[in-house]
């Protein structure tokens, strides 16, 4: 009798105890969860439009930079970052700044790597309330991978034009003790089919949980990034259209690949303390420090001449040495008051930047016919003298505090507010001035949001929120910025999002009015001098769905209608001008097949409609449509897969400057990529 007991309760404490040996918020295409909102909560309860692109989806589609992620988000436009950096629009306005990796600011301006990402999310319009300064059309945020799997798994790529490229993830994971590690890392060496450009790079990531499922627990992330490649400014336009010639063509020097090269470093480390009190409090504090370093030289267009047909390129280049810390406290309450549950957190950020820039002084290296480009050998040795020099140190204090309520009978709301003291100091070196340039603004970003859940499949929401850029929000400040008061912008939402057929079929869709003021431009005659551009406003309309059916198929798809425009300017160059690089019109969509358990095929397609490549609209990038093949196999422990991508073998510009008219870049051919993936 005593064994029996002894067994029956050795069961019913077994039964009651839970074990995770791996926590993934989203399983399949169809997401679920988000930290948006730095608090744990459903994506239908957050009113706000957020899209989420999954590992598994990255994966089908073997996804290789961060641009290959985000053509799966709606409203997202391509800039071509100078050829050194990932850069896009959102929503008709820059995210320059707007990168964030585990919701901390990585505003560094390089090309970052997919070794170590989860998952990828885009919050759309402005998130200043949590997030503090930047965000006018969204943000992106990379969710990393976490020690918390039992894994050994590596993958090597091989395809058109020389395209190689490795990845491992190794892990292990102790569920009795809450104790795990993780190491991935990327080994890149591929060339590509534009002339003389390449892409060498070193990823690596070791990451340590302590006490994963207790009361609290330590996460430590290191991640490092080596890049070396071509830096890579496009094709001229001229008379307001790109020039046809061969999308390989380089308008550079003919040894490029010693002399137009960028070269990054990014090292960074993360500290993430987490302690639960109660289940109804907890604290939560993270510390991040990075270092990043960049040496850039570039041979580009700088002018052409219509009636001779000339272009004027020129040879400069750009040094960059950033250390930056950022450290933030938070505090959630869960409990209820007047017949509401409230989830309310409470967050203070400190972070502190110095960035030193030293500019390279362009000169002119030929004036050359536009078709067919000749440039002279070109030595870097030549090139040291500096045309600016400075540094600049950003401090940012932040506090914010936001509510969750659930009201009942189907409504909830979600408010916010943060203050902001931003301060940024600039010392010029070149050229030489005695005293630096100061600026110091405090800033108030409120959100309000209201939510109605008729039933677990519905939900309606409608927004408003607002956010800040300060005159040099990522850069060094100058005389001409330093007295202009920061741009202020809001976001006004409807939305609606459905979860259909138990949480296989997720839609969404938002309408909304989002207006920038005080916006700042470079002159399109004379680029260094800055002048107001005014108001700009886009009205919008983003749908996207993503469906996990048991017959095996998955989908995501996006469409994007953005009404762009300046509707106030004191400058009639730019009066009733559209954003650049956003097409009024843009759809996405991938659909894959599981068959027979070990196989699967797929297809995919984007549609780009027309945008301006500049913000005089002068020049016109034309609209494009591509289309995406895949398919699987899975042998024993190894995946084999093959993608090929532009199957038409379209050509098209993929993206601009966003500045200036005449570097544009044109989009990659028909690409053939073979893939096998190992894991255990």
């Amino acid at each position: 009798m005593a064994s029996a007991a002894n067994a029956a309760a050795a069961e019913a404490d077994q039964s009651s105890s839970i074990i995770v040996t791996g926590v993934h918020l989203n399983d399949g295409y169809v997401p679920k969860e988000t930290g948006a909102a730095k608090i744990a909560i459903p994506l239908k309860d957050l009113p706000q439009s957020v899209a989420v692109v999954p590992s598994e989806v990255l994966r089908d589609q073997r996804a290789l930079s961060l641009q290959d992620a985000l053509k799966n988000v709606p409203g997202v436009a391509f800039s071509h970052g100078d050829g050194q950096r990932d850069q896009v629009a959102i929503r008709g306005f820059t995210a320059i700044a707007d990168q964030y990796v585990d919701g901390f600011r990585d505003d560094g301006l390089y090309f970052r790597d997919l070794s170590n990402v989860e998952r990828v999310e885009v919050i759309k319009g402005p998130a200043a309330v949590l997030y503090g300064r930047g965000s006018s059309g969204g943000l992106i945020n990379r969710v990393t991978k976490k020690p918390n799997v039992d894994l050994i798994s590596g993958a090597f790529t091989y395809g058109s034009k020389g395209i190689a490229r490795s990845e491992m993830d190794v892990g292990q994971f102790d569920a009795q003790s809450g104790v795990g590690f993780r190491v991935t890392g990327a080994l890149e060496d591929s060339d590509s089919f534009r002339d003389q450009q390449f892409n060498k790079r070193v990823a690596l990531a070791p990451s340590l949980l302590l006490g994963e499922g207790k009361d609290t627990s330590i996460l430590v992330q290191v991640d490092y990034l080596k890049d070396r490649r071509l830096t890579d400014f496009g094709i001229p336009a001229i008379n307001g259209k790109v020039v046809d010639v061969p999308r390989s063509t380089y308008y550079g020097a003919p040894n490029a690949r010693d002399v137009d090269v960028s070269r990054s470093e990014v090292i960074s480390q993360t500290m993430t303390f987490a302690h639960r009190f109660s289940d109804a409090l907890s604290y939560r504090n993270g510390f991040r420090h990075y270092r990043y370093t960049l040496d850039r030289h570039n041979t580009n267009a700088t002018a052409v001449n219509a009636t001779a047909g000339t272009v004027t390129l020129s040879h400069g280049g750009i040094l960059r040495d950033e250390d930056g810390w950022s450290n933030q406290s938070e505090l959630t309450h869960k409990f209820e008051l007047g017949g509401m549950k409230h989830t309310v957190l409470y967050g203070f950020e400190i972070s502190r930047q110095v960035k030193d820039a030293d500019t390279v002084q362009s000169r002119v290296v030929a004036v050359t016919p536009i078709l067919a480009p000749v440039v002279p050998r070109l030595s870097n040795a030549d090139f040291t003298a500096l045309s600016a020099s400075s540094v600049s140190t950003l401090d940012t204090r932040g506090l914010y505090v936001q509510d969750f309520i659930e009201l009942g009978h189907g409504f909830k709301a979600l408010l916010g507010v943060r203050h902001d003291w931003f301060n940024q100091k600039t010392r010029l070196i070149i050229p030489t001035r005695a005293t630096p340039l100061q600026r110091k603004d405090r800033k108030w970003s409120p959100r309000a949001g209201l939510v109605f859940q008729p039933d677990d499949a519905q939900s309606y929401y409608a927004s408003w929120s607002t956010s800040f850029q300060p005159s040099a929000e990522t850069f060094a400040l100058a005389v001409n910025n330093a007295d202009i008061a920061p741009e202020k912008t809001t976001n006004k939402e409807i939305g609606a999002k459905y979860t259909l057929f138990d949480g296989r079929l997720s839609l969404q869709v938002a309408g909304f009015v989002l207006r920038r003021t005080g916006i700042k431009g470079s002159d399109p005659a004379t680029p260094q001098i800055l002048v107001p551009i005014g108001t700009q406003r886009t009205r919008g309309v983003e749908l996207s769905g993503a469906l996990d059916l048991p017959s095996g198929f998955r989908a995501i798809l996006g469409y994007a209608y953005l009404d762009t425009r300046v509707i106030k300017s004191a400058n009639p160059t730019f009066l009733d001008k559209r954003a650049t690089l956003t097409p009024k019109n843009a759809a996405n969509a991938f659909l894959t097949k599981t068959i027979a358990t070990h196989y699967g095929v797929g297809a995919g397609a984007n549609y780009v409609g027309n945008r301006w490549a500049d913000p005089a609209n002068t020049t016109v990038l034309d609209h494009y449509f591509t289309a995406d093949a895949m398919g699987w196999a899975e042998v024993g422990p190894a995946r084999l897969q093959i993608n090929v991508y532009n199957v038409f073998n379209k050509n098209y510009i993929v993206s601009g400057h966003g500045t200036s008219a005449i570097l544009n870049l044109p989009g990659a051919p028909r690409t053939v990529l073979g893939t096998v993936r190992v894991g255990f």
